[in-house]
């Protein structure tokens, strides 16, 4: 196995956006490609660290650059400074991951037909967003996202849908829960909610702690989730390439 990565420049309208791309480079054929759409901190470390662990198991890595030109904000004040214009405006939101979908089924390592997304945090409402949008997803996947659901035209939800879900998390409280519970029923998808006892926010993240308890990495709670996740991909992927 030898694994590579590489940035990744695309365009949504003017704005330049520097997606991030990992793969294996024994692999010949084209492979199932996951999206990876970061948290609030922008294409960090973390969000790279996941690609190249999707390459790891034999897909295709690609992070998402939702707020364009690689920006990495660094203070509480700068990463809501980035993240709130585009969750308070879904439209434009929206615009900006089908944007980063193209770019990612356009790459000659993509099997075009064979892609799933998952995010954290913010990211999980991207991923839920474009789930939400009838975006031909084999799977939509969402750690620690914000759950609400934006004011826009409902779409046929393709995606098999899982949310792994810290149940004391402040940012999406329970009347949130029940609430995209019911929206996904109603929707007919194929979904599932993981809510983890004792968890907050950033669970999935190595060294979270905000001290307040309103960020706290849960090693078992990760592990849950990240199993959960590899079982689902496998599930959509596994045949990939069986004749």
């Amino acid at each position: 196995m030898a694994i590579l990565t590489k940035p990744v420049e695309y365009m949504d309208g003017k704005q330049k956006c520097i997606g991030y791309m990992a793969w294996d480079e024994t692999y010949a054929d084209p492979k199932p490609c996951i999206i990876v759409s970061h948290a609030w901190s922008g294409l960090d470390g973390f969000a790279e660290d996941k690609a190249i662990e999707m390459a790891a198991n034999g897909y295709i890595g690609f992070c998402l650059d939702n707020y364009g030109d690689g920006a990495l904000p660094e203070t509480v004040e700068e990463k809501q400074g980035m993240m709130m214009p585009l969750k308070e405006d879904r439209t434009k939101l929206l615009k900006r991951l089908k944007a980063g979908i193209k770019a990612a089924k356009a790459l000659p390592e993509v099997d075009e037909k064979h892609i799933a997304m998952m995010g954290f945090c913010f990211g999980g409402l991207c991923t839920l967003d474009a789930a939400r949008a009838g975006i031909d997803l084999k799977a939509a996947i969402s750690f620690h996202g914000l759950l609400d659901a934006p004011d826009l035209p409902k779409k046929k939800i393709k995606a098999k849908v899982l949310v792994a879900h810290g149940w004391d998390d402040p940012m999406a409280p329970p009347a949130h829960v029940t609430a995209l519970s019911e929206e996904l029923t109603a929707a007919k998808c194929d979904w599932q909610i993981m809510a983890f006892g004792q968890t907050t926010h950033a669970f999935m993240v190595p060294g979270a702690d905000s001290g307040d308890g309103t960020l706290k990495h849960n090693p078992d709670s990760e592990r849950r989730a990240w199993t959960a996740t590899l079982e689902l991909l496998h599930e959509v992927f596994g045949q990939h390439g069986v004749a």
